[in-house]
């Protein structure tokens, strides 16, 4: 005899029938030819929680011109983590003309001759300013040698510097946040194929993203180094679980809403 499986039944509170009902749920419930109600709630808290948030990011920004302060935020983390977009949703709303993202290119040959962080140096903020780096200084910690861009004394030179240089940022009146975007091994891989297939996506894939898989446990190795070396009291690593990309974008911009002391 067959037997039948019934679909578990799901209590939606009062809250969750309001915000199904208003256009933002809506929107999702009728987003995909087969309704997935709960998908549909997920998102619409997502997409109302992040517009709260983003309303708080506008009220730190003018704080932050107000007052002539800088701030520096990295974001690090494997290819296709999330990053861009994190970054994205953190300056959707605020002034352009007091934030910049920085995804420096590959350096110059003139810039191989000069000391390795004076590109970074470059790229500080001044007063009232906000700077995102879409990777930064430590492209150095991980990228570079994992993919031999770099010798082993240049290497072992800028872990010897960089503790130093982020206090010296850090004394110099500027606050330093410095997220890691983490996704596992399969989360890469589903997304680098989503990128490939796509014609709007096929550009962000790169050489280098080309070897991530294969060279997985060798970025493991020098993701754990970069870790235990600059995980420090004054300046420590903030480790965001990315494989869902809208839990990791709510949490990094609440992490900067809770740690930077702006007067709402």
């Amino acid at each position: 005899m067959a037997t039948v499986q019934k679909k578990p039944h799901i209590d939606f509170s009062e809250q969750d029938l309001e915000i199904l009902n208003s256009p933002t749920g809506l929107k999702y419930l009728f987003a995909d030819k087969k309704t997935d109600v709960q998908k549909a709630l997920r998102m619409a808290k997502y997409e109302i929680e992040l517009k709260e948030l983003q309303a708080e990011l506008v009220k730190l920004q003018s704080w932050v011109i107000d007052k002539g302060k800088k701030i520096v935020i990295l974001f690090e983390g494997r290819d296709a983590a999330g990053k861009g977009g994190a970054i994205r949703r953190i300056a959707a709303h605020i002034n352009p003309r007091y934030y910049r993202i920085v995804a420096l290119p590959k350096p110059t040959e003139e810039e191989e001759g000069q000391w390795y962080f004076q590109r970074y140096v470059n790229q500080l903020p001044k007063p009232g300013e906000m700077v995102f780096f879409d990777r930064s200084w430590y492209n150095r910690a991980v990228v570079e040698p994992v993919n031999k861009f770099c010798t082993q004394k240049q290497y072992n030179t800028f872990m010897g510097q960089v503790n130093d240089f982020e206090r010296m940022i850090l004394e110099s009146d500027t606050y330093l946040i410095k997220f890691y975007f983490s996704i596992t091994k399969e989360e890469q891989e589903y997304r680098f194929r989503d990128i490939k297939t796509s014609p709007l996506k096929r550009w962000k894939m790169t050489r280098v993203d080309e070897k991530a898989q294969e060279l997985w446990d060798e970025y493991t190795k020098y993701k754990v180094k970069m870790f235990e070396h600059t995980n420090t009291k004054h300046s420590p690593w903030i480790i965001l679980e990315a494989n869902k990309k809208t839990k990791a974008r709510i949490e990094a911009i609440r992490y900067i809403l809770n740690t930077i002391p702006f007067q709402k």
